[in-house]
């Protein structure tokens, strides 16, 4: 073997085994949260007399949802004379006109609701959270992003939480609008059903840190002073702001039966723009607190998870590098007799794939008891997904890495309900340039390497090689499609991050 196939080889293994590693740490969150399945929060009491609480709305060119999100933040059933409600709007669009009238609609009723615009957008929706909360009245403070339609009862069924005075934020799940609108959004809804049930609940109930996730959530006002408030030198100051807090030590609770509905994007360009700002806003967070938290009191475990989950992005440079590395180093090992890549190859590709299948097949069986093996046909789909994410996210933690600013794009939303409503005719669709073109490029370089294992017998690799093709070609060609249809693209960036 020369030396270069030696190094294929070398670079190839350590990268599968460090996402072995990663994938094995799914069945811990796995095992976590079966452990503490049964341990339920509930609020420590209840509040004799109800504390003032101020609701923030952060908007930025949002004219398709602004009206429903007013709408529904205003049947919020609690006391008129304890509620505020601050539309917080930095937009530059039509969105002023119409958010104004709603405000203007609803105060005529009788509801405490403020409009407050700022021209100068430092700091951008953590600017603006902030901005807000030097004029609040409320003790407690939720905050709701665009897309949410939050249930009438969503104060009632949180706010007693904070009879534990240890408590900082409470947390409940999304929901999903339009999750039945495409396949798109039927995979987004699987995503973050495993994100919020496995995740925060393992973390939560184990003892560990988890996230405020910048929406749905309501804080103690005081915990947010005490955590540094929002800061805005990263993108995703809801992480930072969590993970600040919680060192301080305050608590955090997830609410995982309480839900909140929100719309998934359903065009796929808008979906890696905001894929992308967490993968960039999650290293940000991981250079600038981790040092902070491995010299903290904290206990291992804590220190432990903090790690895997900050560091999780870190995974789409490693995909991007196996992916290149994956044809040569079977090409060299067909070579030198392919019994001995089945017999390390399968286990490793197995902890990295089936755990993940594991992860999301075990968070809808929590969900969906009755009709969970329903969806279990959309398991490949979401692995490829998940694969073809990687140049997207890769540019996102290079990004972060080397501290590159970059357009602050915020996940444009359409107002898309049910199957007959129409987006491709509306603004703020994004313009994409190469990375669709390298996502294709990297589709057909995996069929060829398809037909290549499929003509040599190699066929312990093929369900692998299909995962890497599939989500390569339909993240890169519905993104090309989605571009180039419709009318003209309206760009959708914010301005430069901080």
């Amino acid at each position: 073997m020369t030396p270069i196939e030696t190094f294929i080889l070398a670079s190839y293994f350590f990268v599968l085994l460090i996402l072995a590693v990663y994938g094995w740490h799914r069945y811990y969150l796995v095992y976590l949260y079966m452990k503490h399945k049964d341990d339920q929060p509930v609020p420590k009491a209840r509040f004799d007399s109800l504390p003032p609480v101020t609701i923030q709305l952060p908007l930025f060119n949002e004219m398709y949802v602004v009206d429903r999100l007013v709408d529904a933040v205003c049947r919020i059933d609690y006391p008129r004379e304890l509620l505020e409600i601050q539309v917080l709007d930095d937009s530059t669009d039509e969105t002023r006109e119409i958010a104004e009238l709603a405000v203007r609609r609803h105060a005529a009723q009788g509801v405490d609701i403020k409009y407050l615009h700022r021209t100068d957008r430092t700091g951008f929706k953590a600017g603006a959270l902030d901005e807000g909360l030097k004029v609040a009245r409320g003790r407690f403070v939720a905050i709701f992003d665009a897309d949410f339609m939050p249930e009438p009862d969503f104060l009632m069924r949180t706010v007693h939480y904070f009879t534990d005075p240890k408590v900082a934020m409470v947390q409940a799940r999304w929901g999903h609008i339009n999750q039945e609108y495409s396949l798109l959004t039927k995979i987004q809804s699987i995503l973050l059903d495993a994100h919020f049930v496995l995740e925060h609940g393992s973390r939560n109930r184990g003892g560990c840190f988890f996230n405020f996730n910048g929406t749905a959530g309501i804080w103690r006002r005081e915990a947010i002073a005490d955590g540094g408030g929002w800061q805005h030198d990263t993108l995703t100051e809801d992480l930072d702001l969590s993970y600040r807090t919680q060192l301080k030590g305050w608590q955090f609770v997830f609410v995982a039966d309480h839900v909140a509905p929100a719309e998934l994007p359903v065009e796929m360009n808008a979906f890696k723009s905001q894929q992308h700002r967490w993968a960039k806003g999650s290293i940000q967070t991981f250079l600038k607190l981790m040092p902070r938290i491995l010299r903290s009191s904290q206990p291992a475990k804590v220190k432990a998870e903090a790690f895997f989950h900050l560091s999780a992005n870190l995974n789409y440079p490693l995909m991007c590098v196996l992916s290149v590395l994956m044809a040569p180093s079977m090409i060299i090992r067909y070579n030198m007799g392919w019994y001995e890549m089945m017999l390390i190859d399968i286990p490793l590709f197995l902890a990295a794939t089936a755990s993940v299948a594991n992860f999301y097949m075990v968070c809808q069986r929590e969900l969906y008891p009755q009709t969970w093996t329903d969806r279990l046909k959309y398991l490949p789909l979401l692995m490829s997904i998940g694969i073809g994410l990687a140049v997207n996210n890769t540019k996102a933690v290079f990004e972060a890495l080397f501290h590159k600013p970059s357009d602050f794009a915020r996940t444009p939303k359409y107002g898309v309900e049910g199957r007959a409503d129409d987006w491709a005719t509306k603004k703020y669709r994004q313009s994409v340039a190469i990375q669709p073109l390298i996502e294709v490029a990297l589709g057909l370089y995996f069929t060829a390497t398809l037909f290549y294992a499929l003509a040599n017998g190699i066929y312990g690799t093929v369900p692998f090689l299909m995962l890497f093709q599939v989500g390569f070609l339909y993240t890169g060609l519905l993104s090309l499609f989605q571009q180039f249809g419709g009318d003209t693209v309206v760009p959708v960036a914010q301005g430069k991050e901080a």
